[in-house]
């Protein structure tokens, strides 16, 4: 029995009863709490009434598929990490729930292991990050951990907790070419198991948001064949 209290407050969200009660039942017992909702129009509801640390979300629901749930989520305010779970291995899902503002994804069928392991990298990455230093500064560039808010210009950019992070990383780096090996190791953490399209995917949305003013010098830049920079204006 878990006597510190639960690990962190899940919200499980798939139209399969079986699927559902098994992930329920199985992240009750790696010492999660857990709500569970069997369509989008009950996990809006669920995550306005339980506040959930994070979102097990199949993408295909009876009502409107898991993106569209998370667009909701992310429109009223609501940021905490989405976790997709997809019936196949299909690119352009991965890429489109990434747009919207998805942090992970696993592909049926899953291990429950890998689906805890994934959870607990989620939520470790995307927790309040504590340094001395809570400002970083690269060039116009600004990091605020305290705030968890990123500002280029004095004009505040909204970012998902794994963009933050990622972002992080690369300005405590400044000028210095990091792998996409490194990129997974320091921001997801884990074995990514050679999959290394979700840092391209993770770096051209960041770059679409950072790199916005055509006036402004460029931070992010791609070194081809060997990984991602942020560079300083001076450095350029």
């Amino acid at each position: 029995m878990n006597k510190t209290g639960p690990e962190a407050k899940l919200l499980v969200v798939d139209d399969e009863p079986n699927i559902r009660e098994l992930l329920s039942t199985s992240l009750r017992f790696a010492g999660f709490e857990v709500v569970s909702a069997a369509n989008g129009r009950d996990a809006l509801a669920a995550a306005d009434t339980h506040a959930p640390d994070l979102a097990v979300l199949d993408v295909m629901l009876p009502d409107m598929d898991g993106f569209t749930v998370t667009r909701k989520l992310r429109a009223s305010g609501k940021h905490f990490p989405v976790l997709f779970l997809t019936a196949k291995d299909d690119t352009e899902d991965k890429v489109t729930g990434l747009t919207v503002g998805g942090d992970d994804y696993v592909t049926k069928p899953f291990s429950l292991d890998e689906v805890v392991a994934r959870i607990r990298a989620v939520l470790r990455r995307t927790q309040p990050l504590l340094d001395d230093d809570a400002v970083i500064r690269v060039g116009d560039l600004e990091l605020d951990d305290d705030a968890h808010e990123v500002r280029r210009g004095g004009t505040v950019i909204e970012l998902s907790p794994t963009e933050f992070k990622l972002l992080r990383y690369l300005m405590l780096n400044p000028n210095r070419v990091l792998s996409k090996s490194q990129i997974l190791d320091h921001v997801w953490e884990y074995d990514f198991n050679g999959d290394a399209s979700i840092v391209e995917s993770y770096i051209s949305y960041l770059r679409r948001k950072v790199d916005i003013d055509p006036e402004a010098p460029a931070l992010i830049q791609t070194k081809r064949g060997v990984g991602y920079v942020l560079r300083t204006a001076e450095k350029r």
